[in-house]
């Protein structure tokens, strides 16, 4: 490094001068302290210039005149002057010191700052020289020129350049590059629709188009640059595409999907690996995130993950944005999406709209895919050396990592996302409704002959009053309650049952029909009472036997039908006698009642009283004894 020296100094004022070995300190100023490369501090109020090792350095009082050195150093001084550090530029409040070096490294010239333009722009106006502009702003010579050369081919007056905004001078003065003028541009575009033909073909690459290029043209472009313009004028027909950025409201909008990848625990009875699947929301004002493991993206399980995730964050937004799966949307519409009725149910009873993002393009929510993506790098890459039993302790382990990602610090923001959530997002939502959601299903059957409907895949039959056989009717059950709609008007409502396939009220039956399926033994002890004592009792010892053998009653009821019948065809004598017989043989048959009611009709009681007394025989001739058993 050369050694700066000063041959000439001009002073306004008075200086103090030493010799080379010694500082230039001003006469009502403490004296300077030097120990070494250490520097004492220099008062606020001084102007200073000293010397460290082979740099000369002075100290001036007030304004300086002109400096001339050997080398093309240039020096600016100002009023007051700051510190001083072990660096080759000086910097003072109100003055800048550069000492050029003269050893200097190529580098590429950097646009100036439209400060500095503008301060060039001021300096020519006052009518300042372009070397005295270029000593006082510390710029080439030559870099003034060309700006005062620029300021002149654009014919403008320089008060309204100086009234413009600094995109709009940067553009006057730094146009950019010109249009390309190498002859092997004209060489790439004019094959340059071939490329865009061969990149329809899914086969074909930029690299095999490179090699074709290369092998026809060997002076052409290298490939960083034959992809570089190719890329570019890709891009020049595709045109500009605008992008919308949100701003989201607090406590409007949570954003849910499921990931694409899923998790896994172990079945504990069949060492089965059961995957889940796991389902991911985002608030996007706050970016507080929520994710839980469930089966399957069924209906069931897609309207549970959302209820976990409200009573989680414990309010309701305005709007829940969903992608289009079968659970929310039936039929997917770019305009008019057919929603699925236990989605819009559910956003009846938790008060908020459910929106589903366009098909085949989710671009309405991109911070839930941003965020799935944050569950696979901090829920998933921390779970995989891990093995869990059931998905109760897989959700433990998702629900406290989802809670530290939640506390860390969001890049580029001094607070967390649960800190954002809780300060300004948590009082917006609305507040949780009382009780439990409950997914509503929905059929519409006739009502039968019988006055039953069939409802869900359990296949129950619910009554609905009989006035209504035969027409259509809604269904609207839960998994606690069936209602049956007829006409828009609610004529039946019934507890969901799961054990008996028949449930019925009594004032829906028609009267025939209550009689049947609400018959009893009773009733057919005051039938048989108003026929004759003897008949009661035989129906009552065809029930207590039915007790007795543990049956059901309800197969002697077409028995005491049939045998009540058969009153109407035979003498009240023979009925009773019929029933006496009966009932001591233990006889409880209508056809074998039937038999002995006509035995009892062809022979008289008194010849079966003397086929009683028949004669017993005396000659035992033809009868074997017990001699013959030896």
């Amino acid at each position: 490094m050369d050694i700066i020296r000063a041959e000439k100094t001009f002073f306004r004022t008075i200086c103090s001068q030493s010799t080379d070995c010694l500082e230039f300190i001003p006469e009502h100023m403490q004296s300077l302290v030097c120990a070494g490369d250490s520097f004492a501090v220099i008062p606020e109020h001084m102007q200073s210039f000293r010397i460290c090792k082979m740099l000369s350095s002075r100290l001036f009082r007030s304004i300086c005149g002109q400096f001339q050195h050997w080398i093309s150093s240039i020096c600016f001084f100002r009023s007051i002057c700051s510190h001083f550090s072990q660096c080759y530029k000086y910097l003072c409040t109100s003055f800048l010191i550069i000492i050029n070096l003269k050893i200097k490294g190529k580098m590429a010239g950097k646009p100036k700052e439209m400060s500095d333009i503008r301060r060039v722009l001021q300096l020519h106006n006052q009518g300042v020289s372009n070397r005295s502009i270029g000593i006082q702003l510390g710029m080439d010579k030559n870099t003034v020129n060309r700006y005062v050369k620029a300021l002149d081919g654009l014919q403008l007056d320089i008060k309204k350049l100086l009234k413009m905004e600094d995109p709009e001078l940067e553009k006057m003065f730094h146009p950019g590059n010109p249009a390309y003028t190498d002859e092997r541009m004209d060489v790439f575009l004019q094959e340059l629709p071939y490329y865009r033909e061969q990149l329809q073909n899914r086969h074909v690459t930029r690299v095999c188009l490179y090699e074709e290029y290369k092998a026809k043209h060997p002076g052409g472009y290298g490939k960083s640059q034959f992809f570089f313009h190719l890329s570019q004028n890709l891009v020049a027909q595709k045109g500009a595409t605008a992008v919308l950025s949100f701003t989201y409201e607090p406590g409007r909008y949570l954003f849910v999907d499921f990931a694409g990848d899923k998790l896994s625990y172990v079945d504990p009875e069949t060492g089965e690996i059961v995957k889940v699947e796991v389902f991911v929301a985002c608030l996007p004002y706050s970016s507080y995130e929520y994710a839980i493991c469930v089966p399957s993206q069924k209906m069931e399980d897609f309207f549970h993950a959302i209820r976990m995730c409200l009573e989680s964050i414990g309010g309701v937004p305005k709007i829940v944005v969903s992608d289009n799966l079968k659970a929310a949307v039936i039929k997917g519409d770019k305009y008019e999406p057919t929603l699925n009725q236990g989605f819009t149910d559910m956003g009846c009873f938790y008060n908020f709209v459910p929106v589903p993002c366009e098909p085949h393009s989710p671009t309405q929510k991109a911070l839930v895919e941003s965020a799935v993506r944050r569950v696979y790098q901090r829920v998933y890459a921390k779970l995989r050396n891990r093995t869990f039993y059931s998905i109760n302790d897989l959700n433990d382990a998702v629900e406290e990592l989802m809670k530290k990602h939640n506390q860390t610090r969001m890049q580029k923001r001094p607070y967390s996302r649960e800190e954002r959530f809780f300060s300004s997002e948590k009082d917006t939502l609305q507040a949780l409704p009382d009780g439990v959601f409950e997914i509503k299903y929905y059929a519409h059957p006739k009502v039968g002959y019988n006055n039953f409907v069939e409802v869900g895949p359990d296949h129950r039959n619910y009554s609905a009053p009989y006035q209504y056989i035969g027409k259509k009717a809604s269904v609207v059950y839960t998994r606690s309650m069936v209602w049956i709609y007829v006409d828009g008007k609610l004529v039946a409502t019934h507890q969901r049952s799961y054990s008996s396939y028949y449930i019925y009220k009594q004032e829906h039956l028609a009267s025939r029909n209550a009689a049947i399926m609400l018959r009893k033994p009773q009733d057919f002890f005051d039938r048989a009472i108003r026929i004759s004592t003897a008949c009661e009792s035989y129906v009552k010892s065809m029930f207590e036997y039915a007790e007795r053998m543990k049956q059901p009653v309800e197969i002697y009821y077409k028995v005491c039908n049939g045998i009540l019948h058969q009153k109407t065809d035979l003498p009240l004598d023979v009925f009773n006698e019929t029933c006496k017989k009966c009932q001591e043989n233990q006889i409880y048959s209508s056809k074998r009642f039937g038999k002995v009611a006509r035995a009892i009709t062809t022979v008289p009681c008194d010849a079966q009283s003397e086929g009683n007394n028949a004669p017993v025989p005396t000659n035992h001739e033809n009868m074997r004894g017990a001699s013959q058993y030896v």
